[in-house]
C-alpha cells in the first residue's frame, strides 16, 4: 500500500504537483517518528505521482535511516548550508507548484522553496492537509485514551495532595509529578494550575507567591502526551469549601457541557455544539463571564480542526475527537471550566474523559 496515497490525492484534488511536509503533526502521523524543527530545515516533497524526495540535514541521515524513506535524500552540512541541496532538490524533481502546511512551515523554508524554484506557486494548503487527520483511526482513538487515563490518574494522586496553603506551582508540581508516574510520555502542553482570582484566567500560569486560601477555585487544564497523541482536560474543584455563587456558577457551565454532550452527533455542526452549550451560559446570570468558544479538535496538535465555535457549519462525522470546555471567568473573583474530550460516533457520541464531573471540595482535612 501506497502510504502517500492521501497526500497524492490532495495535491491532485489542490491541481499542484506535490505536497511538502515538514517536521510536525503531519509528519508524525506519515512517519510514526518525531523530528525537531529548528533552524535546519528537513522537508519531505510528495509528487502526485512518482517517488518523493527528502532534503535532510546530514547530522540527522542515520535518525531519518529510521523512516525506511522510499526516494532520492539531498543531505547538507551547516559548513556549507542548505541552498545547494534545495537546488539538487529541483534539478531532481521539476515543480511548478507545491502545497504547503501554512501553520507548521516556516518562512525561510518558503524562501528556500521558491528561490530553488523561480516561478514556482506555493499554496497555503493546512485545511486540506491537516484535514487528513479529522477522522480517527481505531489505534489513535485507543492512544487516545490511554493519554487521558494517565491523565485522569494523576489528576486523583494531585487532588489527593492539595491542601490550604500550598501555591499554585507547588500543585503544578505534584501534577507533573505524577503524570510522568502513570505513564506520559511528555506533556502535552504546559498544565495550567490556577486558583483564586487566578482561575478567572483562562491560560493562567502558576504562581509560586500566591498561598491557596480555603474557598478558593482550583481549576486543571493539563493532559499527557503518549504516543503522539494528546489529551487536554479540564476539570475545577474548590478547596475546603464552595460558597453558594461558586456552586451556582458551577452547575452552570457544567450544565452547558452537558448541553454539548446532548447535541453531539453525526450530521450536527460545531455551530450547534457551540451554540448549545453557548445558550446555557448566555441565559443565566454571569453571561457577561463567557470568554471563550467552546472547544476544539484533539489529536496529534492539541487544538486542530474541528473547531467548536459559533459561524463554524462543518458537519460533524464519526471517528472526529473534540473537546467540550465550556466556562465562566469572573474578573478578579473565580473561574470555572469543565472540559472532556469527545468522540463523534456512528450514532452519537462518545466522552473519552471519564473523570467525575460533580461539583468536588479537597484538602479539606
Amino acid at each position: 500500500m501506497d502510504r502517500y496515497s492521501e497526500y497524492r490525492r490532495t495535491a491532485r484534488d489542490l491541481g499542484v504537483d506535490a505536497v511538502a511536509i515538514v517536521p510536525g503533526p503531519n509528519f508524525e502521523r506519515l512517519y510514526d517518528k518525531a523530528f525537531h524543527s529548528n533552524e535546519r530545515p528537513l522537508v519531505i516533497v510528495i509528487p502526485v505521482e512518482g517517488s518523493p524526495s527528502a532534503i535532510v540535514p546530514n547530522l540527522e541521515l542515520r535518525s531519518f535511516d529510521l523512516l525506511s524513506f522510499e526516494g532520492e535524500v539531498f543531505d547538507w552540512r551547516d559548513q556549507v548550508g542548505y541552498a545547494g541541496a534545495f537546488t539538487a532538490l529541483a534539478g531532481h524533481q521539476p515543480l511548478r507548484s507545491v502545497a504547503v502546511e501554512g501553520q507548521v512551515m516556516r518562512v525561510f523554508v518558503h524562501h528556500a522553496l521558491a528561490t530553488a524554484y523561480p516561478g514556482l506557486r506555493i499554496i497555503d494548503a493546512e485545511k486540506a492537509i491537516s484535514g487528513l487527520r479529522l477522522r480517527k483511526s481505531a489505534a489513535e482513538i485507543a492512544t487516545l485514551e490511554r493519554a487521558i487515563a494517565i491523565s485522569e490518574a494523576a489528576l486523583s494522586e494531585t487532588l489527593a495532595g492539595v491542601r490550604v496553603g500550598m501555591t499554585e506551582v507547588q500543585v503544578e508540581s505534584l501534577l507533573t509529578q505524577a503524570l510522568f508516574r502513570n505513564g506520559a510520555e511528555d506533556h502535552a502542553f504546559g498544565p495550567i494550575v490556577a486558583a483564586g482570582d487566578n482561575s478567572a484566567r483562562p491560560h493562567a500560569k502558576a504562581r509560586a507567591d500566591y498561598a491557596i486560601q480555603a474557598g478558593d477555585a482550583l481549576l486543571f487544564d493539563f493532559g499527557a502526551r503518549t504516543g503522539g497523541l494528546n489529551a487536554d482536560i479540564t476539570r475545577t474543584v474548590f478547596v475546603g469549601h464552595a460558597s453558594d455563587e461558586a456552586r451556582a456558577v458551577y452547575e452552570t457551565v457544567l450544565a452547558a457541557n452537558l448541553a454539548g454532550h446532548a447535541i453531539t452527533r453525526p450530521g450536527a455542526t460545531a455551530h450547534d455544539v457551540d451554540d448549545a452549550c453557548t445558550l446555557v451560559l448566555e441565559a443565566s446570570a454571569w453571561a457577561d463571564r463567557i470568554r471563550t468558544k467552546t472547544g476544539h479538535g484533539l489529536g496529534r496538535d492539541v487544538h486542530e480542526a474541528p473547531y467548536i465555535m459559533r459561524g463554524n457549519h462543518e458537519k460533524l462525522e464519526p471517528g472526529m475527537v473534540f473537546t467540550i470546555e465550556p466556562g465562566l471567568y469572573g474578573a478578579g473573583a473565580f473561574g470555572v471550566r469543565i472540559e472532556d474530550d469527545v468522540l463523534v460516533t456512528e450514532t452519537g457520541c462518545r466522552s473519552l474523559t471519564t473523570y467525575p464531573k460533580d461539583l468536588m471540595v479537597v484538602g479539606s482535612c
